[in-house]
C-alpha cells in the first residue's frame, strides 16, 4: 500500500511537540511495516535523516508553506494534486491539516484546539486561518487521532464530531530522559544555572505558555524565601510581546532568570534531569510532553490544573492555577520547603511516566489507521 504522509513539520533543529510526534511515530511505523511504501511530503529540501528506510520515498512540494496564504495554496490545492500523482491509497497528517480529498481515507492527528480557547494569543492572520480551516480539517478526516482524552472531548464539543470517530493516541517521551547521578546533576547546574538549583521551563516562548505568570510566581518565591534557586528558560523566543517585556523588566530578581534559547537535542536530557523542578504551567495544552520527560528523569513537576495537564499528571505532580501567579508561587515554596514531598513526587512521577512511550504511541496510531481502513469507504 502507498501511504502518503504530510511531513511538513520535520525540520532539522526546529521541531516542537508536533514535530517530535511526527518523527517518533513515523520512525517506528516505517520500520515495523516494510510491506508498505511511505511517501513523505515536505515543503523544503529533504534532510536524509528523515528518510527512515528503503520503503520511504521523499517528495518536496513547493513553495514552503510558512504563511497563511501559502497554507491555503499548499493544503487546498498543491497537496491534493501531489497525493493523487503519487497514487497514494491513504493520507496521514500528523499535524491534522488535510486537503479536500474524498477519493482516499485520511487520518488527521489534531493535538489541541488552543486557538479556539485563546485566539488572542495568535496573530490575526494565522488565527483567522485556523478558525476557518480547522473545522474543515476535522470534517474532512475519515478518522481523527488526538493525544489526550481532554482533547478528544474538546474536539467533540467544539466541532460536533462523533466520539466514535476519534482515537486517543497519547504522546511519549524519548528514552534518553533518565535520572542523573548526583555528580551529573552538579555538572548540569554548573552548565545551565550558575551552580544553583533551578526551576525549569522548557518549550517555545509563546503567550499561552504563560511565562508572565511564571516570572511573577518566581519573583514571589524569591521574596518569600531565602533560597538561591534560579529560573531557567529553555526555548526559542518565538513571541515576546511588549507586556511580557514590561513584566520582565519590572522584576527585582530578573538576574536570577536565565535564558538558554533553543537547547540542542543532545543537551535536553541533561537540562531536564538536572532541574530541581519542572515548572510548566501553560494556560492550555493538548498533552504537555515536558511533563513526562521530567517525570521519566526523576524530576518533580509543577503544572497547571487546566485542560489536559491534570489528566497527564494523574496525581503525580503539584497542580497550580496558571492564571494566578500566587498559586504557582505557593507550589514552588511547598516543594522547596519539603524534601519528603519532593521524594514522593519523584517516585509517583517516575511510575506515571511508565504509562507512556513512543512505542505505545506508534502502536495506537497504527491501530487507528487500521480502524479507518476497515470502515472505508
Amino acid at each position: 500500500m502507498k501511504i502518503a504522509v504530510n511531513t511538513r513539520l520535520l525540520v532539522p533543529k526546529k521541531m516542537d511537540g508536533i514535530g517530535w510526534f511526527t518523527y517518533e511515530t513515523l520512525q517506528r511505523l516505517t520500520k515495523q511495516h516494510p510491506e508498505h511504501e511511505f511517501h513523505f511530503i515536505f515543503d523544503r529540501s529533504i534532510d536524509p535523516q528523515f528518510i527512515f528506510g528503503k520503503n520511504v520515498i521523499g517528495h518536496t512540494l513547493s513553495p514552503q508553506a510558512r504563511h497563511p496564504y501559502l497554507w491555503v495554496y499548499w493544503f487546498e490545492f498543491a497537496l491534493k494534486r501531489k497525493v493523487k500523482k503519487i497514487g497514494a491509497q491513504l493520507l496521514i497528517s500528523p499535524e491534522g491539516w488535510l486537503p479536500p480529498l474524498k477519493s482516499i481515507p485520511m487520518l488527521g492527528v489534531i493535538h489541541d484546539l488552543n486557538f479556539e480557547h485563546f485566539p488572542e494569543n495568535i496573530i490575526p492572520i494565522q488565527r483567522n486561518y485556523l478558525l476557518k480551516y480547522f473545522p474543515k480539517f476535522a470534517e474532512r478526516a475519515s478518522r481523527i487521532a488526538t493525544v489526550s482524552e481532554f482533547s478528544k472531548q474538546d474536539i467533540v464539543k467544539q466541532y460536533h464530531i462523533r466520539e466514535s470517530k476519534i482515537d486517543v493516541v497519547f504522546n511519549g517521551a524519548n528514552k534518553a530522559f533518565q535520572p542523573l547521578s548526583d555528580q551529573e546533576k552538579k555538572q548540569a547546574e554548573e552548565k545551565f544555572s550558575e551552580q544553583c538549583p533551578y526551576f525549569l521551563f522548557i518549550g517555545t516562548l509563546h503567550p499561552r505558555k504563560n511565562l508572565e505568570n511564571l516570572f511573577l510566581a518566581f519573583e514571589s518565591f524569591k521574596h518569600q524565601t531565602s533560597h538561591n534557586h534560579k529560573l531557567v528558560i529553555g526555548g526559542n523566543r518565538k513571541w515576546w510581546p511588549k507586556q511580557l517585556e514590561a513584566t520582565y523588566q519590572s522584576l527585582e530578581f530578573k538576574k536570577d532568570i536565565l535564558f538558554l534559547g533553543r537547547v540542542k537535542t543532545k543537551d535536553l536530557p541533561r537540562l531536564v534531569g538536572g532541574a530541581f523542578c519542572l515548572s510548566y504551567v501553560p494556560q492550555f495544552e493538548g498533552f504537555g510532553i515536558p511533563i513526562i520527560e521530567a517525570m521519566q528523569s526523576g524530576v518533580p513537576v509543577i503544572t497547571s490544573n487546566t485542560s489536559s495537564m491534570p489528566e497527564v499528571a494523574n496525581n503525580a505532580a503539584l497542580l497550580a492555577d496558571p492564571f494566578s501567579s500566587e498559586s504557582i508561587a505557593k507550589q514552588m515554596i511547598n516543594l522547596s520547603n519539603s524534601n519528603s514531598l519532593r521524594r514522593e513526587l519523584i517516585e509517583k512521577g517516575y511510575n506515571r511516566a511508565k504509562d507512556f512511550s513512543w512505542d505505545k504511541t506508534a502502536q495506537l496510531l497504527w491501530e487507528s489507521i487500521e480502524k479507518m481502513l476497515k470502515q472505508w469507504p
